[in-house]
């Protein structure tokens, strides 16, 4: 290419660039209105198109390296071809990536979300920080002179796409996930503090230093406060029967008496939702009155589009059985996915003064642990999708339990409950 053709190719480079910018300023609705229906459009994606949300998920990642890297970048194309890309422009890329980023996390964390648990604090500001970037006179009036301010918009951006990406491209499980999602997020906020705190004396290094491991050290002490984002119920259930050959629970309750409890036990069913090859291990986390009673592993495979199933039966219970009781329903690094809630009141024909039910009713014999080669049970599941691959089985322990093993035509453990 000679020197001419060159010039001539910037100089109609630079002449679409501030008609796009225009055009741009014409219609500023328009970037927002492409943001919310790319995020929506990307959770289904996710949720029906595991193959496609890689790739929208890749390329976002991607925006944020550019990003990081615009002012070295922007100087060294300067350098190289002469031609300094518009501050407009840029000013443009970043709002439409930072709406882009948000509202492709929103739905997740939307759906995700325990809206009466201190996580509905994290998902509301991810949602105040949607509204901001679709609202000029906010986004560049207010938020993106104060550069420290701004660095803590992008860095929020940034951790919650990364939460919810890494699971989809790199089969990270929610701890991993978090883990490098927080280091990040404590990395890029050290630029902020830096604007902030100048460096002119030890002290000062000192402080800076300290108060950017606090933000990680209150990033991991909070992380119960996010949810996880690529985890969520699609279905629940508290019973006193299961349904073992097609593992379906019975019909749900929401409270019951201390001798019903006693004489059937209970079954917590969850199915939940994961991204295709994603291995987790969660929790049931049985509770009475807010005291932990029973915490039981299961470990659960992504890819079914109903949910993997799993779920934990208790038999043995404590004398004084009446109250409010919950089981939650947590990941390893203990975000919440959710919680179900049931209510154990008093037998009304029982004596003052008596216990709710026989004594020995708790000490009823426990179930005894099923050898893998007693349970008949194939391993296939009956409901996946015809083209998927054989599912693994699911979970389904007891009381003390642990998960099903993988392994083709090899049945589900049943540990005995203590």
């Amino acid at each position: 290419m000679t020197a001419r053709a060159a010039l001539s190719l910037i100089a109609s480079s630079k002449n679409l660039v501030f008609r796009i910018i225009a055009l741009m300023q014409r219609h500023p609705g328009a970037i927002a209105v492409f943001g919310f229906l790319s995020g929506v459009a990307s959770f289904v994606l996710v949720d029906r198109q595991a193959g496609l949300a890689k790739v929208l998920a890749l390329v976002l990642l991607v925006s944020w390296l550019w990003l990081i890297l615009e002012n070295v970048l922007r100087e060294r194309i300067a350098a190289r071809f002469g031609f300094e890309l518009p501050r407009p422009l840029l000013r443009y890329a970043t709002q439409m990536i930072h709406q882009e980023s948000l509202f492709f996390v929103l739905p997740f964390f939307f759906i995700t979300t325990t809206w009466n648990s201190s996580q509905a604090l994290f998902s509301g500001l991810l949602a105040a920080a949607a509204l901001v970037s679709i609202t000029d006179p906010l986004y560049y009036k207010w938020l993106a002179p104060r550069r420290w301010i701004f660095l803590a918009y992008h860095t929020l951006a940034l951790f919650a796409v990364m939460l919810t990406a890494l699971p989809i491209i790199f089969k990270l499980n929610t701890t991993q996930s978090y883990q490098y999602s927080l280091a990040a997020a404590v990395l890029l906020s050290f630029p902020s503090l830096f604007s902030i705190i100048t460096v002119r004396k030890w002290w000062r290094g000192l402080l800076l230093i300290g108060l950017t491991l606090a933000i990680g050290a209150f990033g991991w002490l909070t992380r119960t406060w996010v949810p996880p984002a690529t985890l969520w119920l699609t279905e629940v259930a508290i019973t006193t029967e299961f349904d073992n050959q097609n593992r379906s629970p019975g019909e749900g309750i929401k409270q019951l008496s201390a001798s019903q409890l006693r004489s059937t036990g209970l079954y917590a069913y969850t199915a939940i939702n994961a991204p295709r090859g994603l291995d987790e291990r969660i929790y049931h986390v049985w509770e009475h009155n807010g005291q932990e009673l029973e915490r039981i592993a299961l470990d659960i495979h992504g890819g079914r589009e109903k949910g993997y199933r799993a779920w934990t039966h208790k038999q043995n219970f404590p004398q004084a059985v009446e109250g409010d009781w919950q089981i939650q329903v947590l990941t390893d690094a203990g975000q919440l996915i959710g919680v179900l809630r049931f209510e154990v009141t008093a037998d009304t024909d029982a004596p003052a003064g008596s216990a709710p039910g026989p004594r020995d009713a708790a000490q009823a014999p426990v179930e005894p642990t099923v050898a893998p080669q007693a349970e008949p049970e194939p391993q296939v599941d009956r409901e996946a999708e015809a083209a998927e691959p054989p599912a693994e089985p699911d979970a389904q322990p007891t009381d003390q339990s642990s998960s099903a093993p993988d392994g083709e035509g090899e049945p589900p453990a049943q540990p005995k409950n203590q």
